[in-house]
């Protein structure tokens, strides 16, 4: 997380929050002061004035209601007398005049430089408002010359309840608005003083409330890296501290359920990662958020590359089924991927993930390879009916002759003799095949045990060549490549003189008239390698891998007549794979086929025993 920037940081914005505050209630204040002190001082300056006209106003009205005969002075002279005398007691007044009412005119006016207007005709409206309405009138605007501020004031002059003039004053009302402005002056900076107290008092206080702050944000960050051992500190018990306590016990329990968390993690890890079946998780709109090693390698894709790949893709299901689908699947879906000549299938099995609520969250897709199963499936139903086929044909075949000498055929000296042979046949054909069953049966079990002791392979060979070449055909040769030196070998040699009877009975039967059946041994690396080879018909190379499967017969009705049961290279093959060697077949169609086998063998082992 990047660091606050002091610009986008809460304390300064806490303080100017606070010196605006400051501020505005200062302004407040301030336009309230001085609005009422601008209205006071105003209103005293008139009351001023207005007093100070009013003497004047008096002393000119008797003045002028005054009787005067031709010794006394003219009352132009008195009134400038008069107004000589008052204009003396106040400063503020720059010029007074006299009007009279009869004729408005200008009788007498106090400025010695603006004597040109007595005598003249007033035309101030405020005058005539005075002197018809009998009203004082006063306004206050700019001179127009020195933009000073003036107030202009027009009293009646009045004699026995009578309106007879008018006095216009002009009063210069400077001296009251440059109070104001050093009155304005001290408050502005009186308000600067403030304010910066303020700030500074705000900046203590705001460290002092953000400290704690700070550290909460510090042991979040700390937390949302997965470090919980820090701990805020706990300046005091208000709400902050209780914030701070509060946020120390969040902690503690989150350390708590994280490590809870990262157990049940581990454990189901660890439970994913060792469990043969494959698991994939999604989220609730179909797309894989979890996937375990073994799904990945069932299904042959990488881990990376499949997450948040929707479900159905995964599968290969998007053209039959839709997400809401599978949340509704009940049973198993059976996935097939095989090729040519390789199945592969595996069992897909559902579980819909639901909040407590009902809501669905996402799905649980357990994968199971189930190639072998269906295999041993397809045997077993293959071996069933292998084995009803082959019990069938002979037991067929003795029901009909059974029947045909309880029917009197026993009394037929030529037939009888021929149909109790035919039946004997068959049962022994039977028997035969009962016996190799359980043979395989017994290698099957877990409890198979082989009892194996030291041989001289290369003698113990030639031995079986020697049994089966007392009972050939004449016209059948036997040629041995055995080399005359020992193979000791540890063997089974009840199973093994087995395997070499099934091979060399095989390789007898296929023999055309006058061939040569080849025996050979060699010794290599850590092994011997014994061939059986034959000059018969051959096996087909698309069919030769499947010799050595229980009842497969390359021709079915000459091995049926030769009274093969199908299963001698299948037990063969058993035999050898339990002595740790391994069993194969090459051919050549017209040309013959040879059957190789191996044994362990360790040279070694032969110089400690001799």
């Amino acid at each position: 997380m990047k660091k606050v920037g002091i610009f986008r940081s809460i304390q300064l914005k806490f303080v100017l929050i606070y010196v605006l505050l400051i501020f505005v209630a200062m302004q407040i204040i301030g336009v309230y002061f001085v609005g009422k002190l601008e209205k006071n001082l105003v209103g005293n300056f008139k009351n001023s004035i207005e007093g100070h006209v009013n003497l004047l106003a008096y002393s000119v009205g008797e003045e002028m209601a005054k009787e005067r005969d031709k010794d006394s002075p003219p009352l132009e002279t008195d009134i400038n007398r008069i107004l000589s005398e008052k204009n003396n007691s106040s400063n503020d007044i720059s010029e007074v005049r006299v009007i009279d009412l009869p004729s408005r005119r200008i009788i007498a006016t106090s400025d010695p430089g603006n004597q040109k207007i007595v005598g003249r005709k007033t035309t101030e409206v405020m005058i005539k408002r005075t002197l018809v309405f009998g009203t004082n009138e006063n306004k206050i605007f700019r001179d127009p010359k020195n933009g000073r501020r003036i107030l202009v004031l027009s009293t009646p002059i009045e004699s026995k309840g009578k309106v007879i003039g008018a006095i216009y004053i002009i009063a210069q009302m400077e001296n009251v608005y440059q109070q104001m402005n050093v009155i304005n002056r001290i408050f502005i900076t009186g308000t600067a003083i403030a304010l910066g107290i303020t700030a500074i008092l705000g900046i203590f206080l705001a460290k002092t409330i953000t400290r704690p702050m700070t550290d909460m944000r510090k042991q979040a960050i700390a937390m949302s890296k997965g470090n919980f051992s820090r701990k805020v500190k706990v300046y005091g018990d208000d709400e902050i501290g209780q914030l701070a306590v509060t946020f120390n016990n969040l902690t503690k329990k989150l350390q708590d359920s994280q490590s809870s968390t990262d157990g049940e993690r581990r454990k189901l890890s660890s439970v994913l990662s060792y469990m043969t079946d494959g698991v994939i998780s999604t989220d609730r709109r179909g797309r894989v958020n979890l996937i375990n090693e073994p799904a990945a390698r069932l299904l042959d894709v990488s881990r990376e590359t499949v997450l948040n790949q929707p479900i159905l893709q995964l599968l290969g299901l998007e053209d039959e089924y839709s997400f809401e689908d599978l949340l509704e699947q009940q049973e198993s879906l059976i996935l097939d991927y095989g090729k040519q000549n390789k199945p592969y299938i595996l069992r897909a099995n559902f579980s819909v993930i639901q909040k407590e609520t009902g809501f669905v969250n996402g799905l649980i897709t357990v994968l199971h390879d189930i190639t072998d199963q269906e295999k041993i499936d397809e045997e077993r139903r293959e071996f069933v009916a292998n084995v009803s086929h082959e019990l069938r044909t002979p037991l067929t075949t003795m029901r009909s002759y059974l029947e045909a000498l309880a029917e009197g055929a026993w009394q037929d000296e030529d037939l009888a003799p021929s149909f109790l042979n035919v039946t004997q046949n068959e049962t022994e054909r039977m028997i035969r095949l009962v016996n190799d069953l359980l043979k395989l049966s017994k290698m099957d079990s877990r409890d198979y045990r082989l009892s194996k002791d030291w041989a001289d392979f290369g003698e113990f060979f030639n031995h079986i060549i020697d049994r089966f070449e007392m009972s050939k055909k004449e016209d059948i040769t036997f040629k041995r490549l055995i080399p005359k030196e020992s193979f000791l070998v540890e063997i089974d040699e009840d199973k093994i003189t087995q395997v070499l009877y099934n091979i060399i009975s095989n390789a007898m039967k296929y023999s055309p008239e006058g061939g040569q059946i080849t025996f050979g041994l060699r010794a290599e690396e850590k092994q011997i390698i014994i061939s059986i080879s034959d000059q018969g018909v051959g096996i087909p190379k698309n069919t030769i891998h499947k010799i050595f499967e229980r009842f497969y017969r390359v021709d079915k009705a000459r091995s049926r007549n030769l009274g093969g049961t199908g299963l001698g290279l299948a037990i063969a093959k058993e035999m050898v794979v339990a002595h740790g060697g391994k069993i194969w077949a090459e051919s050549v169609e017209g040309k013959g086929t040879t059957v190789f086998f191996t044994l362990p063998y360790e040279p070694e082992q032969e110089d400690e025993w001799s």
